[in-house]
């Protein structure tokens, strides 16, 4: 069973957190997804046999925290992880995957110092005004102007994407003023991702600005990007910054 813990906005997140040395490494998940995911559970276990702190959770409306999927948006997500951050000490390192990417970066541009370093997996910053909105018929911006739009998804049920949501998302995008990222920083990207293309991470990469940012290119690997190979490559990325970052005494 997790354990659970009430945000300032009086929601229950679930949340495994694992004791060990800092940094700590948290683990952000995509739209839609959970903790229990193949990259989370991966890494955790991984982080256990470190002896590495790592936190995992589930925002509001996902997984086994409290609220509607569809009454949330990437600011209230974005509380959701702030408030788990506050289960760490010190600095904390990054590893946000698809929506979680973009909400990393809004933690790393609201609060720098908690952030000693940053790894994203297919990040979709801005996904929902240049992907969603941009890619709406007019009929669909319709439909969702009075309300919500449904979306095909391969993972399941269709995603019900409100109006909430986008117009939410356009006070929270990070790809129209400056970016810095000043820690230790990698982009991790699949040349076969169907739901975040390339040049979204080339786009990331051009933007941002910081002293250690690397992008690497996985050929053939998709928006999961949860292989055997991959979850190496995720591996080997975490413990590249963690390289950069040194040692954190232990939490009590």
């Amino acid at each position: 069973m997790p354990d659970e813990l009430v945000t300032p906005q009086g929601r229950r997140i679930a949340y495994h957190l694992t004791d060990g040395t800092g940094p700590a490494v948290a683990f952000l998940g995509g739209f839609k997804s959970d903790m229990g995911g193949t990259k989370a559970v991966f890494l955790e276990e991984w982080a256990r046999a470190q002896g590495r702190a790592f936190l995992r959770f589930d925002y509001s409306g996902h997984g086994e925290s409290s609220e509607a999927f569809t009454d949330g948006a990437i600011g209230d997500w974005f509380e959701d992880a702030c408030a788990a951050l506050g289960l760490l000490a010190g600095k904390v390192v990054l590893v946000g995957s698809s929506m979680g990417g973009w909400i990393s970066l809004l933690i790393a541009r609201a609060m720098p110092e908690r952030v000693a370093g940053l790894v994203t997996i297919a990040a979709a910053p801005d996904f929902t005004e240049d992907s969603m909105w941009a890619g709406f018929s007019d009929a669909q911006k319709s439909e969702l102007m009075a309300g919500q739009v449904a979306l095909p998804s391969e993972y399941g049920e269709p995603y019900i994407i409100t109006r909430r949501l986008i117009e939410e998302g356009r006070t929270r995008l990070v790809l129209r003023d400056p970016l810095p990222l000043p820690f230790p920083v990698r982009f991790l990207q699949g040349t076969a991702d169907a739901d975040v293309d390339m040049s979204v991470a080339l786009r990331l990469l051009d933007h941002a600005t910081g002293p250690d940012m690397r992008l690497t290119l996985v050929k053939g690997a998709d928006h999961r990007f949860s292989d055997e190979t991959c979850l190496d490559i995720i591996v080997a990325a975490v413990e590249d910054v963690l390289g950069q970052v040194g040692e954190h005494p232990p939490y009590d």
